[in-house]
């Protein structure tokens, strides 16, 4: 789970021309929707224009790794920031959801070699899942959906660096002499 770092916009990774995709868990919408605006506000103040912003919503946090992984194949996606919340109930079934959630999400965000941001509140309660969901100024604490938008931006510029700092981008650590062959 992403940890909001309380720094403000103006610290904020530039997003200009970054193109961001979201899913957005439909269950427990008025929090999920929070997160979403209060993603969609960092990341404009950042500079993602937004057009560049896409979303789709999906019934409930465990539909959210098919919903990324389409957006994630998408040449005109740079990352996608998956918002749910599943609360635990009086059986295990918040397990089995939050588990197949963030297992779906790990294997998109490998297999498609982009940043898919776990926006998924695992919360006992509503009034904890509102403290971790709301901004400050709507009686919130954490304001996780601001905290994903800043990570999706400095992923992003982190793996620019890397792919700056890799003579052969795509080797996953070794390099491919001019004869073919592969130095660890």
């Amino acid at each position: 789970m992403v940890q909001d770092t309380q720094n403000s916009s103006e610290d904020l990774t530039d997003g200009s021309g970054r193109r961001i995709a979201f899913c957005v868990s439909r269950f427990h919408g008025e929090l999920t929707g929070a997160m979403l605006d209060s993603a969609r506000r960092e990341l404009a103040a950042a500079g993602v224009a937004a057009a560049d912003m896409q979303v789709c919503h999906v019934p409930g946090a465990f539909e959210l790794p098919l919903a990324a992984r389409r957006f994630a194949r998408l040449a005109t996606v740079d990352a996608v920031i998956c918002i749910g919340l599943v609360l635990k109930g009086e059986t295990r079934h918040d397990e089995v959801v939050a588990r197949g959630a963030v297992d779906g999400l790990r294997q998109v965000m490998l297999e498609c070699d982009k940043p898919v941001l776990l926006g998924v509140l695992t919360c006992e309660t509503i009034e904890q899942a509102r403290d971790r969901a709301l901004p400050p100024d709507a009686g919130g604490q954490q304001d996780k959906g601001r905290a994903l938008a800043k990570a999706a931006l400095e992923t992003l510029a982190a793996l620019d660096g890397i792919d700056a700092e890799t003579p052969a981008a795509g080797t996953c650590g070794f390099r491919v002499s001019s004869t073919d062959e592969v130095e660890a």
